[in-house]
């Protein structure tokens, strides 16, 4: 039995077409990471999953049953971008409500603990920090104890200590045989923990691989340097740009060999930068350059 089945669906808000023909699959136990720039259809398509959508056409079924119907969602957790917490409730009393929706509810106790928010159990939810909401926010979503959370950009915002208590606990979750479908355009946070990665740019399915076949189709790095001549048509470089400051932007799969190449040929060069691209910019080159094409499982 698949846990998430979307079948050929395709979601419109008037002219824009925010998923086109979009199938995924996800089995018991995946923990399945949705890539892509801001604005591609992911977290659309994870409101048509949760049932507060309804596709224009296709088919989504949850748990083997209609989104909609509530009895599908009653094993399902979600982190919404943007949740909207009483303020004048305490955080203890906002685990208890929520908790008293299911049938066999984490102890808010033990929930608190796992996230850190023992200490804030009695203070008012509008008197938290950015990231202790959204702590709560992810806590909220396994109150239920879900056989399947949707997590949208759950770390947006957080500082680094914060991330990591969030990606152990949905590490400790799925360890115990859940099922994860988040959505996120951090790399390292995908990285860190999916084992599959569906990509999704302009509402459709460009790639659905395992961790590591996707990261070697976004391995650009970026190398920035001051040089007297134009490198934009350098061999091994991907593309390029010159920047207002007079440094060149250059995207290339291997660094090292760019750089031994301008080394070997002379160029004279300077300031030199290397680091890795931002998702979004490997995004924009495999776009362009159709490497996503006929990528899918």
């Amino acid at each position: 039995m698949t846990v998430i089945d979307v079948d050929g669906v395709t979601r419109r808000f008037g002219e824009v077409v925010a998923l086109d023909d979009v199938s995924l699959e996800v089995g018991p136990g995946e923990l399945v990471g949705l890539l892509g720039p801001n604005g591609a259809g992911k977290s659309t398509l994870l409101s048509l999953v949760s049932g507060q959508r309804r596709p224009d056409t296709g088919r989504v079924r949850l748990l083997d049953g209609d989104p909609r119907d509530a009895a599908s969602r009653i094993g399902l957790g979600i982190t919404p971008q943007e949740t909207g917490l009483p303020p004048t409730l305490r955080v203890g009393e906002v685990v208890d409500f929520v908790g008293g929706h299911f049938p066999d509810p984490m102890p808010t106790a033990e929930l608190l603990e796992q996230f850190g928010l023992t200490d804030k159990a009695r203070k008012q939810t509008g008197s938290l920090s950015g990231g202790q909401k959204r702590r709560l926010a992810v806590a909220l979503a396994l109150v239920g104890r879900p056989r399947v959370i949707l997590l949208d950009e759950p770390t947006t915002g957080l500082d680094v200590t914060a991330r990591q208590v969030l990606w152990e606990a949905i590490r400790r979750y799925h360890a115990g045989g859940g099922t994860v479908l988040l959505t996120s355009h951090y790399l390292e946070e995908v990285q860190a923990l999916a084992e599959r990665v569906v990509v999704i740019d302009h509402g459709v399915v460009r790639a659905d691989d395992s961790l590591d076949g996707i990261l070697r189709r976004v391995g650009l790095r970026r190398v920035v340097l001051r040089a007297p001549v134009d490198l934009v048509d350098r061999p091994g470089v991907s593309r390029g740009e010159h920047r207002g400051d007079g440094t060149q932007e250059l995207y290339t799969p291997d660094a090292d060999a760019l750089v031994r190449d301008l080394v070997t040929s002379g160029v004279e060069f300077s300031d030199l930068q290397i680091r890795g691209a931002s998702l979004e910019e490997a995004f924009a080159e495999m776009v362009a350059s159709g490497s996503l094409e006929g990528a899918d499982r």
